[in-house]
């Protein structure tokens, strides 16, 4: 088996503590929660309420 060679070339990230891998890392940090009650649709008929929704992503 040989080692192959790998190169980062650079971070992302999307998440319910936000849209850049510094905010997720500082929400990350600060201990909270990107959980909580789903807004983007009326959940009624659904076994779940909770989410990881994404704000301001477009």
């Amino acid at each position: 088996m040989s080692l192959s060679r790998v190169v980062i070339t650079g971070l992302g990230a999307i998440s319910p503590l936000g849209l850049t891998v510094g905010d997720m890392w500082n929400g990350l940090c600060e201990g909270r929660c990107g959980i909580g009650k789903i807004t983007a649709f009326d959940p009624v008929g659904f076994s779940c309420k909770l989410a990881g929704e994404v704000p301001d992503f477009k």
